[in-house]
Parts: structure tokens; sequence; C-alpha cells
């Protein structure tokens, strides 16, 4: 049987722009790619209802919206026609900005699908990229979607995750928070002149608050003044999971950002490791500044692995290394149990009994969010510099023999 939609691959699309042959390429349900000139768009082809004559909707350019992206435009044209409107109708209808160079004002759906559009192919990650719109058209779109966006309150954005705000917490948190990105990029669009009504600090005063269930599970985490002692004996330990796990100590990081680490997001020169947005448990970027011991440990990684791809690949090509050989790792040269996240309980202990560095700057390092918008802002330009200083302390200190007089 022959596919009536969903008919063309990124392969296809990529190879019809790349080679530039004037042609027009269906991919089903009335979205098509064309190609001519050299240029490539999507083109949306409907019968408007209550009319026999047949309309054509451009979606932008293949090179700025992706497959899924026109799809997702393509979806959203089709639910318009069931309820009986004309897309293009509906699209026009929309309001003249006031301000020369504004354009026109979009819908919230069509905001984050040109936010997601402009920003996917930054996200390496292709379960994260799916899960991005995913969360949108199962929570946002069917509350807010079809909301102008200088329209949305903090009440529509309240209400839009009530329903899972204390059942699905880690979703609605989520949602939160892209729904807050997408309308931020309005702003700097001059789309919205007002404030960003899915800001937490706002937000959080219409929603209940989400009480703990049960006890607060903690990871085991070596005491401080066994880390100089580890230490040592990791040192000595030549697998690859032992020197992973000393780069993972030193930057105090979760291992899910150091297992995934690539060379292309780390600057030796500049002692600075950038870890995507998509890797933080924040979702925003995160900078580490490299201590010497963490810059001696990549450029062993580099020794053994090369410098493309992945900092500390595992067995398998292309894949990390599990958490269960830095598990093994860390039994085999800690006379005590922790685990890799519990080393950042150590880092943070250490940090508050042995140093005078102010808590935020301590709370910057683990990449946890303090404070309210303007002190985030004001600490932005400062705390990198005091945290490579922070850094370098705690790397010598796990390197040194003072604390076990060895």
């Amino acid at each position: 049987m022959t596919k009536s939609i969903h008919r063309l691959s990124e392969s296809a699309v990529r190879s019809a722009i790349n080679e530039g042959t004037e042609a027009k390429l269906p991919d089903g349900g009335g979205l098509r790619l064309d190609v001519k000139g050299g240029n490539a768009s999507w083109m949306f082809r409907y019968v408007a209802p209550g009319s026999r004559k047949e309309r054509y909707m451009g979606l932008g350019s293949a090179k700025a919206v992706s497959l899924d992206a026109a799809r997702q435009l393509a979806v959203v044209a089709r639910d318009l026609i069931k309820s009986g409107l004309d897309p293009i109708v509906e699209r026009d209808r929309q309001p003249e900005a006031e301000q020369a160079g504004k354009g026109r004002i979009p819908t919230f759906e069509i905001a984050a699908e040109r936010y997601i559009a402009t920003h996917e192919s930054e996200w390496k990650n292709s379960k994260h990229r799916q899960q991005w719109r995913n969360s949108l058209v199962t929570y946002a779109y069917p509350k807010i979607g079809s909301t102008l966006v200088n329209d949305l309150t903090t009440d529509d954005v309240a209400e839009m995750l009530k329903p899972i705000w204390l059942t699905k917490r880690e979703t609605a948190a989520r949602v939160r928070g892209r729904v807050e990105m997408v309308i931020n990029a309005t702003i700097a669009k001059k789309e919205r002149a007002e404030a960003n009504p899915a800001l937490w600090g706002v937000v959080r005063h219409l929603l209940p608050l989400q009480r703990r269930k049960g006890s607060v599970k903690h990871h085991a985490a070596l005491p401080y003044s066994q880390m100089p002692l580890f230490m040592k004996t990791l040192l000595a330990d030549k697998s690859n999971a032992a020197l992973a796990l000393r780069f993972l100590i030193f930057t105090a990081a979760r291992y899910s950002e150091a297992a995934l680490a690539r060379w292309d997001e780390v600057d030796l020169r500049g002692a600075l490791w950038a870890v995507p947005a998509d890797r933080m448990k924040a979702g925003l970027l995160h900078e580490v500044p490299l201590s010497g011991q963490a810059i001696a440990a990549l450029q062993e990684a580099k020794r053994r692995f090369g410098d493309k791809g992945l900092i500390f690949p595992g067995q398998k090509p292309g894949k990390p290394l599990s958490d269960a050989a830095f598990s093994q790792a860390i039994d085999r040269n800690s006379i005590e149990h922790a685990t890799t996240h519990g080393f950042r309980s150590t880092f943070r202990d250490w940090a508050g009994d042995e140093t005078d560095v102010q808590r935020e700057v301590v709370e910057a390092a683990l990449a946890h969010s303090v404070g309210n918008e303007v002190e985030k802002a004001y600490r932005r330009g400062t705390a990198l510099a005091k945290r490579k200083l922070l850094m370098t302390a705690w790397a010598d200190y796990c390197a040194s023999k003072v604390a076990t007089g060895t």
C-alpha cells in the first residue's frame, strides 16, 4: 500500500536542499517541499471550507523550518479546516503590530513551533527534541496554543499547569520552563511588550504548594576528609572509568553531564567546559571553570581516545561509559559506599565547612538555581571568576595529602 502521509525523510529533504534541482516533493496530507532556483520552502495545499478552489499557504523556508516542524504546522492547518476555518484567513486575521517592523503577533503554538525550528539543531539528544514538542502538544497547546502571545497572562499559564502540578511535578516544571523560553523569544522579537507571564517567581503564587512525599532520598556521599586518600587510590587506577570519575569529581558534575561530555564543549586554552542546556537539569547552559587537575584528566583522555566525539567513550562505539562502570571504580577505590551524585554533596560539605565562599557561588558551581531574577542577573557577571577560584581550591584539596596525613 502506498504511504499517504509522512513520505519524506530528513535525508531526502537535506538532499533536495543541497542539490537544488527544481522539484515538488509531497509529504502527504497537503504538505510538500517546493525546490526552485536554489530555494526550498514548505507549502501546504488545501481546499478551504465552503470552497472548491485550491489554496496554497507557505510554511517557511526548509532551511529554517525542519520537516517535523512543517508537519506540525500542517497539522494545525488541517485542524483549522476541520473546524470550518480557512488557515490563510485565520493567519491574516491576526492584528497588525502597532510598531513598525514588529510583524504580526503569533499565537503561542505558532511561536513555539518557530522556537523549536530555530533551536532544535542545538539539541543533540533526539529524545530531548521529541520531549520538547510532545510536552507542549500535550499540555500547553490545548490550553494556550490559540492565544496570541501578547494576550497571555499569568492566570493562563497557571491554569494550564494546575492539572499536572501536583501529580506530574517534573513534567509540570519542564513545561513551565519551556513556555517561559518561548515567550522570552517573542519578547526579544518585540511581539510582546509585557513581562513574561511564565516566570517562576510570578506564576508560583497562583499554584498550590508541592509538598514532599515521604522522606528525601539522599545519595551516599564520601566524607570530604577521606577525599584526598580516595583520590590518591583513584590516580593509581588506570581504568577509563577512574579517569572519567576524576574529571567528574574535579568539576562537581552529575553523571549524565560528565559521561556525555564531548570535545566540542571544551575550551582547553580558556580552561572552560560549556555543558549544553539539554544535558542540564535546569535546562540552561552551564559553564564550568576547569582546574589544572581537570585539564590534566582531559589531556589524558585525549591521549587515550583522541579529541573527537565523546571525551570518555564506553566499550561500544558512540556510547558513553555506563553508570555501573563509575560505580565499580568507586567501589574498587573507596573504603565507604558512595555514588557519583554523592560526590556533589562531598563538594558542598567541603565548601561550606572549609571555605568562606558565598553560598550563592557554591550553588552556582553545582548548577543550582538560587535567588530571584534580579539576583541571578547581578551575579551572572561575577560568579564565573569566583567559581574558578573555588574549583581550583577544591581540586587542590582533593589532590592533597593534608586530611589523611599520608
